[in-house]
């Protein structure tokens, strides 16, 4: 089996958008645009009648590097399945727009707002301003605040009635950490796919340790909604106010939403390496520790245990994915820094799931991850 061709699967995806867009608005003159770079969903721009929009489609319900790298079969039976998953329901951009609505609505936060969708491809308006990775980095010293905010906004907006009721039926669990990890490492073909990455000793052994290693403790708070893909990038300040990109709704612990801002801020600490880095591992390192301290003494070392492991599940999770992108898929200037440093990245997981079966006290998890971290951040 030939894996598709990367060019034949982002002209597939280009033809796919254009459609849609042409079903949305037959009389509107659409001005085709650049491919933003991902290694998930197949994202471009382009104008209608001069406005600018952001098209998303997803190939196959899966990545993108899944896709290209022969997860599918080759081209023909690619174009094949993706036609069945047009037609289906419940694809992903059919959810996320769903959810986009839930925020801006029962949620009562600001969310990109939705141009359209059709046949799959959903197109919402451009949101201009800096992203909570932009702030962070030109404000190091503000970012404890900016995390209590942006975590702060979302889960009191999430838990406002209504919201769970759009989860019930158009969850986005392609996207949870857990669920991620699960799917990529927990089977035979894990060490297989690990070994593609060029790290497979340490990352396998990391994977290893997290699968043994995690587990839910007791007392933890119940599941709630939870954003899901709380990326970085995924808050765009306009106004001095978050507008959320990229919704990944699901049910969830709410430490995840933490977790994973912070595996990515400090995967593109690592990646870039600002004059600001020690100074935002404080903040982050400040933020943390002060949510614990506000839970109960019972769920406090469960709660840093759970936010260590997620996090560090999360960056093994992307690393690898970067790491067996074809080599001519599109990277963003992120996905390209993780990768180059990447060894530094793989010796961030090795070291830091090293100690975890040594003991069950979450602060001791904490404090070794964050200094594992400066180490990365350092070399």
């Amino acid at each position: 089996m030939t894996p598709p061709a990367v060019a034949d699967v982002l002209a597939m995806a280009a033809d796919q958008v254009l459609t849609a867009t042409r079903i949305i608005w037959p009389d509107a003159i659409v001005v085709p645009g650049p491919v933003v770079p991902s290694v998930t969903s197949y994202v471009q721009q382009l104008h209608v009648d001069g406005r600018p929009l952001y098209a998303k489609l997803s190939v196959c319900g899966t990545s993108l590097v899944s896709v290209t790298s022969g997860a599918c079969g080759d081209f023909a039976k690619v174009r094949a399945r993706q036609a069945a998953y047009l037609a289906s329901p419940g694809s992903l951009m059919a959810r996320e727009a769903q959810q986009l609505r839930a925020l801006s609505g029962p949620a009562q936060l600001t969310a990109a707002p939705i141009a359209g969708y059709a046949r799959g491809v959903l197109l919402t308006a451009p949101v201009t301003g800096p992203t909570l990775a932009d702030l962070i980095e030109t404000e190091p010293g503000r970012t404890r605040e900016l995390l209590a905010l942006v975590v702060g906004d979302v889960t009191e907006g999430l838990a406002r009635d209504g919201v769970g009721d759009v989860v019930e039926h158009a969850a986005i669990r392609e996207r949870g950490i857990a669920d991620t990890f699960s799917r990529k490492f927990n089977g035979p073909s894990g060490p297989v796919y690990l070994r593609r990455t060029g790290h497979g000793q340490a990352l396998a052994a990391a994977a290893d340790r997290l699968r043994r290693a995690r587990r839910i403790p007791p007392g933890m708070p119940g599941r709630a909604v939870i954003f899901g893909d709380l990326k970085p990038e995924h808050a765009v300040f306009f106004d001095n106010r978050p507008v959320y990109l990229d919704p990944g709704l699901m049910r969830g612990h709410a430490v995840a939403d933490t977790a994973k801002l912070a595996s990515r801020i400090i995967l593109g600490l690592i990646a870039r390496r600002p004059a600001g880095a020690g100074v935002v591992l404080n903040g982050i390192d400040s933020y943390a520790r002060a949510a614990a301290a506000r839970l109960p003494a019972g769920q406090r070392s469960g709660w840093l245990r759970e936010l260590v492991a997620l996090a560090l599940m999360d960056t093994l999770n992307i690393l690898s994915t970067y790491l067996t992108a074809p080599a001519d898929l599109p990277l963003s200037a992120h996905a390209a820094g993780v990768r180059d440093r990447a060894r530094h990245v793989a010796d961030l997981l090795d070291r830091a799931t090293a100690p975890l079966a040594a003991t069950d006290d979450g602060a001791i998890w904490w404090r070794l991850y964050l200094t594992r971290a400066r180490e990365a951040v350092a070399a």
